[in-house]
């Protein structure tokens, strides 16, 4: 058995993880075409979860599809949909798949999707999913104290907004996130090396980075609309205007596009307490493996310096 996502963070390699949405279908070739590119590739492959507030083909289904395929998912799980009930047979049912990585999610209002009158259930938050995954490894049972035979091997993770710290700002969210369970974290867009140096060195004055691994989130962009769209719009998302610049210059947005996401990757690798980088790429999939390629070529060559 190859590497985990678990094992090379805690080895320092600076890892790269990439998203894919599941389709809306019923067919699993739909899935694998956008998955299996990423291959040998990525370190784990995002499998999102009613992404939008949309419904697609079950996360935990699709994550399954990808163990059989070789590819490590990180199942991202929604507090969204389900009661503690559903949740737990879930994370069973995700440890019998043999998947470890979860990553856990609020999820998106169903007011944001195509069904806004659909019923948000949110009978735990992320904390609580959090202890229960932990539980669930460590001691082999559910809240109510049941037992649960065979093994979790679950490596937990939460999201978060990196943010220019303001004096005194405490990431208070994120240590009760650390504190319930999560072992790293994976990072809205932010396209802006000096704030996630600034955003980093807060969390170690905290302690943070002595167990959390971080794992920012970038993309690239495709156009200058895209990018204003992401700054103005996308909650958590930071898009410097010296970007959105460069891209409404561009003679070829796309490739510019490639080359600032690839421009961060080289940055980010050489912040002290990022742990990665998380390539996502709405609608635009077919744009990451070869980002990815570059970007461990980016990485390798920086390591050999």
């Amino acid at each position: 058995m190859g590497m985990t996502l678990q094992d090379k963070l805690r080895g320092g390699r600076f890892v790269i993880t990439a998203e894919v949405t599941p389709p809306v279908s019923t067919d699993r070739g739909e899935l694998l075409a956008k998955a299996l590119p990423l291959k040998d590739l990525a370190d784990a492959v995002n499998i999102t979860d009613g992404a939008g507030a949309r419904p697609h083909l079950g996360a935990l289904t699709a994550a399954a599809m990808l163990v059989e395929q070789g590819v490590e998912p990180i199942l991202q799980l929604t507090c969204r949909d389900r009661n503690r009930i559903a949740l737990q047979s879930d994370l069973m049912s995700a440890a019998a798949c043999g998947v470890r990585n979860l990553l856990i999610l609020r999820g998106d209002d169903p007011s944001a999707g195509d069904q806004p009158d659909a019923k948000p259930v949110f009978d735990l938050d992320p904390r609580q999913l959090l202890e229960t995954a932990r539980r669930l490894r460590d001691k082999g049972e559910l809240p109510s104290g049941r037992k649960v035979s065979g093994r979790a091997d679950f490596f937990l993770g939460a999201a978060d907004n990196p943010i220019d710290p303001p004096p005194g700002w405490v990431p208070e969210s994120l240590e009760a996130k650390i504190a319930a369970g999560a072992q790293f974290i994976q990072t809205q867009f932010c396209m802006d090396a000096g704030v996630v140096r600034r955003y980093t060195a807060r969390l170690a004055e905290h302690g943070l980075t002595n167990t959390l691994f971080v794992i920012v989130g970038i993309v690239p962009l495709r156009s200058a609309k895209s990018a204003r769209w992401i700054k103005d719009k996308l909650y958590g998302a930071i898009i410097p205007d010296a970007i959105v610049d460069r891209m409404e210059q561009a003679s070829d947005p796309a490739a510019e596009g490639r080359r600032i996401c690839l421009d961060m990757v080289a940055e980010l690798a050489e912040i002290p307490h990022v742990a990665g980088c998380h390539v996502m790429a709405p609608g635009n999939d077919a744009a990451v493996p070869e980002i990815i390629a570059a970007a461990r070529e980016t990485v390798s060559r920086l390591a050999a310096v």
